[in-house]
């Protein structure tokens, strides 16, 4: 695999996507990252190798928005991912990675269809119009997806973009929280033997994009304003949407 041109073609730029995303651009983004590592492997085989990978952008991103998270979403939604995570290790090999980007990609589609129908219609959408207990079921369902495929970025966004929050407050929590889901998400995987010698060896040699990446998503959240930022991560959500849901009916 790693004397395959094929996978550093696809490899790098998922690393990278990943990175940027994580670095605060782009909102989810770093979903399409396992999609695209599975045009030269096996969906689980791409999850896991990049979760080390996500582990090291995870320290780079706490470290470039210490302290401006929201401890009260957190509280909401960390408690809940770890049911999502343990119901998608218990799930492991039973449900397809298609069947939950299928059922993910439909609900964003529809997220997004009720957001843009309301602002044609000029009625404004508050970002606080979603209680905080829906933090849970969010919560719940991005430990899950994540689990399943690192695709726990658009239940967290579809949550967290109603609330009152300024992009970098929304970067912050959602750094926060995919490191705690992460880090818990090593104990399954290699209980699941998936963090094997090669697969390791594999994230090792792409590990130095890590920082490169999340380098680039921080220098784009710093110079692009709050209304394109939010602009671009609702764009960002319809389109991941869409390729979710290709792949879940592929």
């Amino acid at each position: 695999m790693l004397s395959d041109p094929l996978f550093y073609a696809v490899a790098v730029p998922a690393v990278l996507l990943f990175g940027i995303a994580k670095g605060g651009f782009g909102g989810g983004l770093g979903v399409a990252s396992v999609p695209l590592m599975s045009l030269t492997m096996s969906p689980v085989q791409a999850a896991s190798i990049l979760l080390p990978i996500l582990c090291l952008m995870d320290l780079i991103s706490l470290w470039a928005y210490r302290g401006k998270w929201v401890w009260p979403e957190l509280r909401a939604l960390v408690p809940a991912s770890l049911i999502g995570i343990a119901l998608g290790t218990l799930s492991f090999g039973l449900l397809s990675a298609s069947a939950v980007k299928l059922i993910v990609g439909l609900v964003a589609l529809l997220f997004i269809t009720h957001y843009g129908y309301a602002n044609r219609r000029h009625r404004e959408v508050p970002q606080a119009s979603i209680p905080r207990v829906y933090g849970i079921l969010a919560g719940a369902g991005a430990g899950f997806t994540s689990f399943i495929a690192h695709a726990g970025g658009p239940p967290v966004s579809m949550y967290l973009l109603r609330r009152s929050l300024n992009r970098t407050e929304f970067v912050a929590t959602s750094a926060v929280f995919f490191s705690i889901a992460n880090y818990v998400k090593l104990v399954p995987y290699g209980w699941l033997g998936q963090l094997s010698s090669d697969n390791l060896y594999a994230s090792l040699i792409l590990a130095p994009l890590a920082p490169i990446g999340v380098g680039m998503g921080v220098w784009l959240h710093e110079r692009v304003s709050d209304r394109i930022f939010f602009r671009f991560a609702y764009f960002m959500l319809f389109i991941i949407a869409l390729k979710l849901i290709n792949d879940g009916l592929g």
